[in-house]
């Protein structure tokens, strides 16, 4: 890919990342260690991912369909592993016996929480987001769907939920708002206002992983108190990482302390470096959120360019072009990148780097479309 395209220009922002990331190792913040095995992760992964859009020839439609074949596939996947979970066939529901992530993750109201090949139900909402924010379009608009039928829909959805996940039902929301911006928000506010607090109601009530987490994150976040087994540990992690994180970033506001330095941070800041119950550690490297690591690791420098990509590149449906596609990808791809800026705090884990480019590489489609194509495509 190198030899056929070159080297972009967009690499400076990973000139400036290096530098900040040395500065940071010098001074105690880092450790080259750290530092290297995220930097080389994050950059590769970037420039690969920005090359094979390359060689597709910015066909983004083309590419975001392959995810989507992809979001059915392991789909199948999660459907077979919940219902050999319910007949009793081991080898069906736990796969620990493929891969040692594989496992099989109980709870919610069925007995088991599906994560089909994904390590945590919280990975596989996390990653298929996009794919069921579409299921749901191509439910609703079954007559022209996008790529799913109806049967195809309703089984993503419904396999999606089985997860019971709380970024799922996160998730689950923010599409129902979505659909209201993008639909027209006073035309249908008095339809989609109930739905949205009657869904939340239904979960908060019938979903008791869901209750629990909610209840939980309140608390801790009003009260900065909780309790090893009192407090669902999901929420003791978050609220950990926001104190670091909140607690490093008053010191190295402007760049971070470096690509990879969250755990050094975590070792001065930590709430819970006085607690031996296995987990509470696990989140030290990713922040729990890549918001919080953003801040964390690049300070406003980072932060500020993902938000502006986030932000500018967004595409609302447009009234005068109905039948372009841009705007349903762009809010697709919108969802999945906002749950990973809240609880996926890896930044090129499951090929993240890959979704950010789609999303951007769209966004210059769209443009192109609507005769205002920059001179020059390129980050």
């Amino acid at each position: 890919f190198f030899m056929r395209f070159g080297f972009p220009k967009w690499t400076i922002i990973f000139v400036f990342l290096l530098i900040f990331g040395f500065f940071n190792i010098f001074l105690g913040n880092n450790t080259i260690e750290l530092f290297f095995k995220v930097f080389l992760g994050l950059f590769l992964s970037y420039l690969f991912y920005y090359y094979v859009i390359l060689f597709y020839n910015f066909q983004v439609e083309a590419l975001f369909k392959f995810y989507l074949k992809g979001v059915y596939f392991v789909t199948l996947i999660g459907l077979f592993q919940f219902f050999s979970f319910q007949f009793g066939f081991y080898q069906g529901y736990d796969y620990s016996w493929l891969l040692n992530k594989w496992g099989i993750i109980q709870g919610g109201n069925f007995g088991i929480r599906v994560n089909s090949v994904f390590p945590e139900p919280t990975h596989f909402a996390a990653f298929i987001s996009s794919g069921f924010f579409i299921a749901v379009y191509d439910l609703l608009n079954w007559k022209t769907p996008f790529y799913y039928n109806k049967i195809e829909s309703l089984l993503v959805i419904t396999v999606y939920l089985f997860a019971f996940s709380g970024l799922g039902y996160v998730c689950l929301i923010l599409t129902l708002v979505i659909f209201l911006i993008n639909y027209g928000f006073i035309r249908y506010l008095l339809i989609a206002i109930p739905v949205i607090f009657i869904s939340y109601f239904f979960l908060y009530n019938n979903i008791m992983e869901f209750k629990n987490r909610t209840d939980s994150t309140i608390e801790i976040f009003s009260t900065g108190n909780f309790s090893v087994g009192g407090t669902h540990g999901s929420s003791i992690i978050l609220y950990n990482n926001f104190h670091i994180t909140f607690e490093n970033f008053k010191s190295n506001f402007f760049f971070g302390t470096g690509l990879g330095s969250h755990p050094v941070a975590a070792e001065k800041y930590s709430l819970t470096k006085s607690i031996s119950t296995y987990g509470f550690q696990l989140n030290y490297a990713d922040a729990n959120s890549m918001f919080l690591r953003l801040l964390s690791e690049t300070g406003l420098f980072g932060t500020i360019i993902f938000l502006w990509v986030l932000f500018k590149c967004y595409i609302r449906k447009q009234p005068n072009n109905p039948d372009s596609n841009h705007w349903l990808i762009s809010n697709a791809l919108f969802v999945l990148i906002l749950l990973n800026l809240f609880r996926q705090g890896h930044y090129f884990l499951n090929g993240f780097p890959f979704y950010i480019w789609l999303y951007y590489f769209n966004y210059l489609n769209y443009k192109k479309t609507q005769a205002i194509l920059p001179k020059k495509i390129g980050f």
